[in-house]
């Protein structure tokens, strides 16, 4: 079914889990972005992006709205952005991506989940040169020809475009992710986005051929999605 195919099914996958690690990894995303800039999304692009995730995947109002006015009050969470990388079963590999206020605690509970089904933690920049970090756009009620004229008229390289028969989806560059999302909506006010993310892209895919490794691939997504500091896990097996 094409890459349109896995980039829908991965972002489907991530709203997936208990809605009160939602809630705590979207509380944490926003207020770090609140921190890290002006805590106005109308000026702070990253802190708009959070926001418009979070309601995407359904985030109550006043969870958004607690976490900005933590970031304005100067309370201090010490949030640290951290990634990992590491090797899963039959050489497929991961980049997990995570938020925490101990670094020593979360390496070691990140190491545990590899280790204890069959992985490895691996050191930065062992798996990283595998992916692409790309700007992924999914839509549903446009065709390919309408979003190319778009990008043309406003001057904007995208490194793909793909269309099938549930739509159409847009590959750029991650620092582009505010130009091309800005300019569709200016052309197409009733553009509709399943997918509008920044995500880590496996350049190239595995497929796991032994039932061992699929029970091994899954208790270790379930296991490091248990872990409060993870934010995002991104793999290149094909499910």
């Amino acid at each position: 079914m094409g890459r349109a195919f896995e980039v829908r099914k991965a972002a489907m996958a991530k709203t997936s889990a208990a809605k009160s690690k939602v809630y705590s990894k979207y509380g944490r995303e926003i207020y770090l972005a609140a921190k890290s800039g002006v805590a106005d999304p109308e000026i702070n692009v990253n802190l708009k992006r959070m926001i418009e995730k979070a309601k995407k995947d359904q985030v109550p109002a006043d969870v958004i709205k607690r976490a900005i006015e933590k970031a304005k009050g100067g309370v201090e969470d010490n949030l640290t952005s951290v990634r990992y990388e590491g090797f899963g079963p039959e050489g497929s590999m991961f980049i997990v991506e995570c938020l925490t206020d101990n670094v020593n605690r979360t390496v070691s509970e990140v190491r545990n989940c590899f280790t204890k089904t069959g992985g490895k933690l691996g050191v930065s920049g062992s798996v990283l040169h595998q992916f692409n970090h790309q700007a992924i756009f999914a839509v549903s009620n446009k065709t390919e020809d309408e979003i190319f004229e778009v990008l043309v008229l406003n001057d904007i390289n995208v490194s793909d475009i793909e269309s099938d028969e549930d739509g159409v989806s847009i590959y750029g560059e991650a620092q582009d992710f505010n130009s091309i999302k800005t300019a569709l909506l200016d052309a197409m006010p009733d553009i509709e986005f399943e997918t509008d993310e920044i995500m880590w892209v496996p350049i190239t895919e595995v497929k796991l051929t032994q039932e061992e490794s699929f029970k091994a691939f899954e208790k270790l997504q379930n296991m490091l999605d248990e872990l409060d500091d993870v934010q995002d896990i991104y793999h290149n097996i094909i499910e």
